[in-house]
C-alpha cells in the first residue's frame, strides 16, 4: 500500500522545475522516496505528480497490528539530550515571526543577528551586550600614505567587469525600488553529490547553518525561535579569553603583518590589485534533469582561466570567510536568496551584478583576497584540487577568534586606556554612519518612487493640456494661429519627452548611488559583532588584577592579556583605516557618477525645452 503523508508547511512549485505545489494540512501520496537531495515524488489528489521537500511533509504512523503492545523505551531517556531547559540561558525567543525548515528550494528567514531579529532589524539597538560574536553584509582598496599601498582602487561601476561581453552592464531591467524582497531565502541550487562531501567537518555544523547556506537562516516551523546568542559557535564558555589566554600561539600559520603608515596602523597591501569578473550565467540541471540551477563563471585577473560556481558554492564562501575572520575583519554578506523567479532573466542579471559586487569588495581586502580559501575558490584546477582545498579550509584551526594568533603589529604595544578609546571613537562614528546611510537610502526610495509614479504624470498633464489648447484654437476657423497651435503641439510632446526621461533617469545615476548605500548599510551591521569582540576582551583585561588576586590567572598571564589586546586593537585600527580609504574613494567616485549624469540630464531637458521655445514667434 502507498504511503501517505500529511503536509506541514505550504510549498508553492517554481514553474518547469517538476515541483509540485501543496498546501498545510493536505494529504498526499507517496511515489517515490528514492529521489535524493532532500526530495520526493508525491501526488495529490487531484493526480498531480511532483517533487515536495521533504522537511515539509510528515509520514503518517503506520496503524498498529493486532494487539501488539507497544514497547517501553523508557530506558532510552537516560540517554536524552538536555532539555530546552538547560540551554535557555544562552538562547533568546524570536516571537510572532512564522519560520519554514531550512530545504534546498525554500524559504528561511535571514537574520544578521538576534538583535535584528527582535529590535528592527537594526543590529545597532543592543550591540553592547554581546561582546563576542559575528553577522554580515558587503564592501571593501588601500588606505592612502600606506607603505605598499597605492591609493585608487577602481571600484564596481568601473571595474575590468563592465568590459566582459557576459558581465553586467547596467540597470536595464528593473527598478531599484523594487527592493526585491532579500528576507525570504530560498536555495536555487544545492552541492552537486560528487562535489560536496555531505559529512564535510569543520565551521558551521549542519544543524547551525544547514542545507539553507548562512548561518542564522535556517528556522523551525512556529510562532517561536530560540536562537543562540553565540554567533561564534566557538565562543560557548570562552569568547575573547581564548585567545587571550590561550598557551600556544598558531603553529605553522602565516602571519598577518600590521605597518606603521601615514594614517596609522595599515594591512600589507600586494603589489598588484586583484580583481575577477563574474559573468556567462548558464542554467544547468541535476538528478536527471529534475532540479535546476544557475552557474556563473568567474575569472580572476591573476589567472584569465575561468572556474565555474553555483550561488551555494558562493554561500560556501562566505562561511568560511566569516569563520576565519569575522573576529577581526567585517565581512559582508552574500545577496540575499529568493523565493520565485529564480530563474528568470532579471532575477539572474540582478545576482550577478550583486555577486560581482560582493566579489570585487573581497578582492579589493588584502588579507581576505591573499587567503588560501579565497585563492582556492578562484583558482581551482579540478574537482580533486576543490575537494581538497575545501577539507582543508573547513579544518582550519585558525578561525574566529583565534586569528588575532597570526596578526603581527610592527608597534610597541598600546595601554588600555588608548586600546578603549580607539574601539569607542570607531563605535560612535560607525554607528552614526549607520544612521545617514539608512537616512539617504529613505530618501532615495521614496525620490525613485516620486520619479517613476507621480512626477511624470504631472509633465504628462502639462504635455496633454498643452496639446488640447492647441486643438481648441485650431478649431476657431482662424487663418492666422497655425504657427501658434503647431509650436504649442511641439510644446505638449517635449514635456511627454521629459515625462519619459524623468521615469528613466533613476536608472542611470540613483540606482548606482543606492547599491553603494546597500553595500554599506550591510557593512555597518557588521561593526557592532567586530567591535563587540574587541570591547569584550577591554573587560577581561580589566578583570585581571580580580583573576590575578583570585589566583585564577598569574601576573605573567595578566602581562600577556594586556600584550594580546593591544594587538586586537592594531587589528581593529587596521581594518578602520581600510575601511575609511574605502568610503572615501567609494563616495567620492559614486558621487562624481552620479553629478555627471544629472548634469546630462538636465542638459537634454534644456535643451529639448529650447527647441520647444524657438517653435514660438517673437510678436
Amino acid at each position: 500500500m502507498a504511503n501517505k503523508a500529511q503536509v506541514l508547511y505550504d510549498f508553492t512549485a517554481e514553474p518547469g522545475n517538476n515541483e509540485l505545489t501543496v498546501k498545510e494540512g493536505e494529504t498526499i501520496t507517496i511515489t517515490n522516496q528514492n529521489i535524493g537531495g532532500g526530495w520526493i515524488e508525491a501526488q495529490n489528489s487531484r493526480g498531480d505528480v511532483g517533487l515536495v521537500p521533504e522537511d515539509y511533509i510528515e509520514l503518517n504512523a503506520s496503524p498498529a497490528v493486532g494487539n501488539a503492545a507497544v514497547p517501553d523505551l523508557s530506558f532510552f531517556d537516560a540517554f536524552a539530550p538536555p532539555t530546552a531547559s538547560a540551554a535557555a540561558s544562552n538562547q533568546v525567543d524570536i516571537t510572532g515571526c512564522s519560520f519554514q525548515p531550512d530545504t534546498p528550494e525554500t524559504p528561511a528567514p535571514s537574520f544578521t543577528s538576534p538583535d535584528e531579529a527582535s529590535n528592527g532589524n537594526d543590529p545597532w539597538s543592543a550591540w553592547n551586550s554581546d561582546p563576542a560574536g559575528n553577522s554580515a553584509n558587503n564592501w571593501a582598496a588601500k588606505p592612502e600614505g600606506t607603505e605598499t599601498g597605492k591609493a585608487g582602487t577602481p571600484g564596481n561601476w568601473n571595474s575590468s567587469a563592465q568590459g566582459h561581453p557576459q558581465a553586467y552592464q547596467g540597470p536595464d531591467i528593473y527598478p531599484y525600488p523594487c527592493l526585491i524582497d532579500y528576507t525570504g531565502a530560498a536555495d536555487d541550487d544545492e552541492w552537486d553529490d560528487e562535489w560536496d562531501d555531505p559529512k564535510s567537518p569543520g565551521g558551521y555544523a549542519e544543524s547551525e547553518a544547514g542545507e539553507g547556506g548562512a548561518s542564522g537562516r535556517g528556522g523551525a516551523h512556529g510562532s517561536t525561535m530560540k536562537i543562540s546568542l553565540n554567533k561564534f559557535p566557538g565562543f560557548s564558555k570562552s569568547g575573547p579569553e581564548l585567545y587571550l589566554l590561550s598557551k600556544q600561539p598558531a603553529k605553522g600559520k602565516d602571519k598577518i603583518p600590521i605597518y606603521m603608515g601615514e594614517v596609522g596602523p595599515v594591512w600589507l597591501y600586494p603589489e598588484s590589485q586583484l580583481d575577477c569578473i563574474v559573468a556567462d550565467p548558464k542554467k544547468g540541471t541535476k538528478m536527471y534533469g529534475l532540479k535546476s540551477y544557475i552557474e556563473y563563471q568567474i575569472t580572476p585577473n591573476t589567472t584569465n582561466r575561468p572556474v565555474n560556481h553555483r550561488y551555494k558554492h558562493f554561500d560556501w564562501l562566505y562561511e568560511r570567510l566569516l569563520d576565519k575572520f569575522g573576529s577581526a575583519i567585517p565581512i559582508p554578506s552574500l545577496p540575499d536568496k529568493q523565493v520565485t523567479g529564480r530563474f528568470e532573466e532579471e532575477f539572474i542579471k540582478m545576482r550577478m551584478e550583486r555577486l560581482q559586487g560582493w566579489m570585487t569588495r573581497m578582492c579589493r581586502h588584502p588579507i581576505v583576497s591573499n587567503s588560501e580559501v579565497f585563492q582556492l575558490f578562484l583558482t581551482y584546477k579540478d574537482e580533486k584540487d576543490w575537494k581538497m582545498g575545501k577539507r582543508k579550509a573547513e579544518t582550519d584551526e585558525t578561525v574566529r577568534v583565534m586569528i588575532f594568533t597570526t596578526i603581527e603589529p610592527e608597534a610597541p604595544d598600546l595601554d588600555l586606556v588608548e586600546v578603549e578609546q580607539k574601539c569607542e571613537m570607531f563605535s560612535r562614528f560607525t554607528k552614526s554612519m549607520d544612521d545617514g546611510v539608512k537616512d539617504l537610502l529613505n530618501v532615495g526610495q521614496e525620490h525613485w518612487k516620486r520619479c517613476t509614479g507621480a512626477l511624470p504624470k504631472e509633465y504628462q498633464r502639462i504635455g496633454k493640456a498643452f496639446q488640447n489648447l492647441s486643438s481648441v484654437f485650431n478649431s476657431s476657423g482662424y487663418q492666422g494661429e497655425a504657427t501658434l497651435t503647431d509650436a504649442l503641439t511641439a510644446a505638449g510632446k517635449t514635456y511627454e519627452e521629459i515625462a519619459q526621461m524623468v521615469a528613466e533617469q533613476p536608472r542611470k545615476d540613483l540606482h548606482f548611488l543606492m547599491e553603494t548605500n546597500n553595500e554599506y548599510k550591510g557593512l555597518l551591521g557588521c561593526f557592532p559583532d567586530t567591535i563587540g569582540v574587541h570591547k569584550a576582551g577591554i573587560e577581561k583585561v580589566k578583570e585581571a588584577d580580580k583573576l590575578v588576586a583570585t589566583s585564577k590567572i598569574s601576573p605573567q598571564d595578566k602581562v600577556t592579556m594586556a600584550k594580546r589586546v593591544s594587538t586586537m586593537s592594531y587589528a581593529l585600527q587596521a581594518e578602520m583605516n581600510h575601511f575609511h580609504s574605502n568610503r572615501i574613494y567609494d563616495y567620492n567616485r559614486v558621487m562624481q557618477l552620479y553629478l555627471e549624469e544629472q548634469v546630462k540630464f538636465y542638459e537634454t531637458i534644456a535643451e529639448k525645452l529650447k527647441q520647444a521655445h524657438s517653435q514660438f514667434v517673437t510678436m
